[in-house]
């Protein structure tokens, strides 16, 4: 095999190699060659290239967010480092394991007017769960005796390798996004046969807290003193809590438990549609009522970022009592009134702590299933009367999705008209929900289709597609992969937020109209592109659209600008009769 000539460069790929950081994106550049020479070389990684730094980080997410394993990132020096920032951010709020490696210029050519040069010590110190700052290496000939030169390169080394080895772990035990940043001399290209490394290993260590029945015993009791118990599950991975204690939860009338679809969670007794069951309510001569029958005295959480902001401004306006959440790494204070933070993993805690409880009588259940039996009710007669519109599309596109396949969203507008519809327990949800930003949604279900065992399909909103069409222009895209891209010519989410919307200011800088369509971007990437205008033409569109030809597939679909608003906010005013 072929090696950089490069000490720290053969250390920062045989650490790589040896804690299974095996994926590695590399985007071209001259600066990083030492490490694209190294990773590229070697028979244990799976190199990808893409040029764009920005759709390479969030290829890489979508890979280690299928993986649940790190995937590493490498980029030459300068402002090409800044374009991982959106990713980073993303990874850091959604806890997927990114390895940041950037090559940077020796610390005496920063400021100095060299090009392609930039602070990137610590440049993502605020997202970051490590950075590793190494030293330059000068490249010793064999004829070198000067002690003094050998023992400064027998010092930078051990720091490297230790800082290498800190950053990689924490990727390993905090599921988060790591910097290491590498500083090369000149020249960079050179190889040498065959000689391995063999870097101090400092090995990662999984913390698991367990509490005991001391521990527990109070929060047991408030637990099985309380009638109104509610549990909301934010985005998890798909199998992430043993059924034996959701079922637990779901026999237990005194409780509710509320999911979203990126919560992968499935018991026919939870309340998969948050926003039909507060929206109405909003609406309601009788809220002040309904609300305080809704508001738990226990508010129980785990899982990560939650899409509804209804359930927020409820839980913020009626709080409960107590508000726990479990997770062994943090806990947001997302509805001003937590008061525990159960540092463990979920199954571990229900596994304490349950044994501890028992049930106690309690209508709270039964009355909001009521309420949601009601509800579904309602929502079939409004779906069978709605004129063609985004939310119209949306139900005919739920049905068609294939069984047992991965499906993602995009921000902003396609995920909340996803929360309305019950989708197929066998499928995995997935949304770039740590930030919540529109970029990024195609890349990282492109970078998830690579490494799926299943079909992947994204429905995304127009912004959000052409926003990111750069994540197209790579080699990897399987021909399963599905884009549903819903062409409403704009920001279509920003007419349904209030102020008014029939203004020259509020088409160009609010919902930015246009008149793009998506197919010479197919044409330009090698995607079989249909379009469908209607109600019809989307069913008989959705008929062979899964069907494998070779090729991968987009289906845009054109709906009503003017019309989706007003569509939605009736919604929830025909759901409260």
């Amino acid at each position: 095999m072929k090696y950089s000539k490069i000490p720290v460069a053969r250390s920062v790929v045989a650490l790589c190699v040896a804690k299974d950081v095996k994926h590695v994106v590399i985007s071209p550049g001259s600066r990083n060659a030492p490490l694209t020479i190294g990773f590229t070389h070697h028979d244990d990684i799976r190199p990808y290239s893409i040029v764009d730094e920005r759709c390479a980080a969030f290829f890489a997410l979508g890979m280690a967010q299928q993986l649940n394993k790190p995937v590493a990132l490498v980029c030459t020096s300068g402002s090409a480092l800044l374009n991982y920032y959106p990713a980073i951010a993303e990874a850091f709020y959604s806890d997927i394991p990114l390895v940041v490696i950037s090559a940077d210029r020796p610390v005496e050519r920063i400021d100095i007017g060299d090009g392609q040069t930039i602070r990137q010590k610590n440049v993502f110190e605020n997202h970051i769960l490590y950075s590793a700052n190494l030293y330059s290496e000068l490249v010793l000939e064999n004829e070198s005796k000067d002690p003094k030169l050998q023992q400064k390169q027998f010092e930078a080394q051990k720091h490297n390798e230790r800082e290498v080895n800190l950053a990689l772990n924490k990727a390993i035990e905090e599921k988060g996004p790591v910097h290491i940043n590498v500083p090369f001399y000149e020249p960079l290209y050179d190889t040498v046969e065959n000689i391995e490394v063999h870097p101090l290993q400092i090995f990662p260590e999984i913390k698991e807290r367990h509490y005991s029945e001391k521990q527990l015993q109070n929060y047991a009791d408030v637990w099985s003193a309380a009638r109104r118990k509610m549990v909301i599950v934010g985005v998890a991975q798909p199998n992430a809590v043993e059924q034996k204690f959701l079922d637990h939860l779901a026999n237990d009338p005194s409780v509710i438990v509320l999911t979203e679809t990126t919560s992968n969670l499935h018991q026919e007794e939870f309340f998969t549609r948050i926003d039909t069951l507060i929206g109405p309510i909003e609406k309601d001569s009788n809220k002040d009522d309904l609300f305080g029958k809704l508001q738990p005295e226990i508010l129980l959480t785990f899982g990560g970022m939650i899409v509804s902001k209804k359930i927020k401004s409820f839980l913020r306006n009626h709080s409960p009592k107590h508000h726990w959440h479990i997770d062994s790494k943090k806990a947001y204070n997302t509805f001003f009134c937590l008061n525990k933070h159960f540092e463990t993993d979920v199954n571990s805690f229900f596994s304490e702590f349950f044994p501890l409880t028992k049930n106690i009588e309690s209508d709270y259940g039964n009355f909001w299933k009521e309420i949601r039996k009601k509800r579904q009710s309602r929502h079939e007669d409004y779906m069978a009367e709605i004129p063609y519109s985004d939310l119209k599309a949306i139900q005919e596109i739920y049905q068609k999705i294939p069984k047992n396949s991965v499906l993602h969203f995009a921000n902003s507008s396609t995920i909340r008209y996803a929360q309305l519809f019950q989708w197929d327990s066998s499928l995995k949800m997935y949304c770039n929900r740590g930030t919540s930003g529109i970029d990024g949604s195609i890349s990282t279900s492109v970078g998830a289709a690579v490494n799926s065992e299943e079909p992947v399909t994204i429905i995304t909103g127009d912004l959000s597609f052409f926003y990111d069409s750069n994540a197209l222009w790579n080699n990897y895209i399987p021909s399963n992969f599905r884009i549903i891209v819903l062409n409403n010519n704009g920001g279509g989410i920003f007419r349904i937020l209030p102020g008014n919307k029939n203004s020259e200011n509020f088409d160009k800088y609010f919902e930015t109209v246009h008149d793009l369509q998506a197919k010479p971007v197919c044409d330009l990437y090698g995607f079989e592109y249909q379009k469908a205008n209607s109600e019809i033409d989307i069913q008989e569109a959705m008929q062979n659209f899964f069907t494998d030809t070779g090729k991968p597939k987009l289906l845009e679909i054109f709906t009503p600008r003017k019309l989706n608003d007003e569509v939605l906010l009736e919604y929830f005013n025909f759901m409260k009769s």
